[in-house]
């Protein structure tokens, strides 16, 4: 059997119609299959490859870790430098506020485990979260998603859980001192790159502090730079009691961490002791790479570049058929007519060499989060690319 066919038959499938691109090798903004095939990905395995596909600094640092030791011990109980150094560099970033990193392996598992300490700390067991919000797809992080679509299968799902809509001044009246946190993406993807106004993020900080509740912001997809900051909380001047981050932080690798302050975090040691645990949350390997990732970004100057770049991108990508384009940096969302139209133009821009895709909750739009390190002239490559398509699918 083929690697095909050895997918299809021993892979658990998640559709009926999954990509089938079988990838060698990647490098860069590119992938490249095995009868060479090659081809410019627009969405960073779902803005994971901020740094681009196997950057030699991450591989770097992951050849030196690999040389001193693996897995060692469950997290938390053994001092290990990967994720010292890790915690120190990501709370540098941060206002002195956030100090206290807890590494986890996925996005979903940042959310579990910001759910419970916010539950713990604050004694309260109301949780409040957004229409058409994504936060993963564990049983927690599925209950405070916010579409039913994705929800009904599973029920029953966590209790006490509640929606209110982004950017709804009206519904933050809904948050109360029985409320232990809301959840919300800073920028909603998979709604189809949503933005809030800063008046609205104020309004949200000042509720929460009225009434004890805690804010976290889920960033995801949003932050390590895909916005044009660090993190993208940084536009609305706000600051989260938790912060939630995964995908981009690893350079390629798997990792993830909820962050607040010593004090909060502090809840989880006692009453029960090991109030969270994960056996491979902190990997050495994967901190490693995640601590590398965040000085490429630093020393290559890549979040400065990204509003040119997305500028550029829309410039480029004008056509009758795009009906709109919404973004916050290199997180873009560009609207057609109806999902009918946007498949068949991706599938030919696929056929052209050009990866994207589309939204959970917003399936007429087209999903661009490219590789950070992507050049002014793979833009335009890309873009004439995306307009061939659009122009072959009419």
């Amino acid at each position: 059997m083929n690697n095909r066919q050895l997918f299809l038959a021993h892979l658990a499938q998640t559709t009926d119609f999954p990509l089938m691109i079988e990838v060698e090798k990647a490098e860069g903004i590119y992938l490249f299959g095995p009868n060479g095939e090659k081809y410019i990905d627009l969405i960073s395995g779902i803005g994971v490859s901020n740094v681009g596909h196997r950057h030699p600094k991450v591989l770097n640092a992951i050849q030196d870790q690999l040389d001193k030791y693996l897995h060692l011990m469950v997290y938390g109980e053994y001092v290990q430098t990967p994720q010292t150094l890790l915690a120190k560099a990501l709370t540098d970033t941060l206002p002195s506020h956030l100090d206290n990193v807890y590494l986890v392996n996925s996005g979903s598992e940042a959310v579990e485990g910001a759910l419970k300490l916010a539950k713990r700390y604050t004694n309260r067991r109301e949780l409040i979260s957004c229409v058409n919000a994504y936060h993963g797809s564990s049983h927690g992080s599925l209950s405070v998603g916010g579409n039913e679509i994705f929800k009904r299968a599973y029920r029953p799902l966590l209790p006490g859980i509640s929606h209110i809509f982004y950017g709804s001044f009206s519904d933050l009246e809904r948050i109360t001192d029985q409320t232990a946190a809301v959840i919300i993406e800073t920028i909603q993807g998979e709604a189809g790159i949503r933005v809030a106004c800063r008046e609205y993020f104020q309004a949200l900080r000042k509720k929460c502090d009225e009434t004890g509740t805690l804010l976290i912001l889920d960033e995801i997809q949003a932050g390590f730079g895909r916005t044009g900051k660090m993190w993208a909380f940084e536009h609305f001047d706000i600051i989260p009691d938790i912060l939630v981050c995964a995908k981009g932080m690893g350079g390629g690798m798997p990792i993830g961490a909820f962050i607040a302050n010593r004090e909060l975090m502090g809840a989880f040691k006692n009453n029960p002791l090991l109030g969270h645990i994960t056996t491979f949350g902190g990997h050495p390997v994967s901190a490693a790479a995640s601590l590398a990732t965040i000085q490429i970004l630093q020393e290559e100057n890549l979040i400065e570049q990204v509003e040119t770049k997305a500028n550029l991108f829309k410039s480029l990508l004008v056509h009758p058929k795009i009906k709109a384009i919404r973004n916050k940096g290199l997180m873009m969302a560009v609207e057609f007519e109806s999902f009918e139209v946007l498949k068949k133009i991706i599938d030919q821009a696929i056929e052209l060499g050009v990866i994207t895709d589309w939204f959970l909750f917003c399936d007429d739009s087209m999903r661009i989060a490219p590789p950070l390190v992507i050049t002014e002239q793979e833009i335009r490559e890309a873009c004439a690319v995306i307009l061939q398509a659009i122009e072959e699918s009419l």
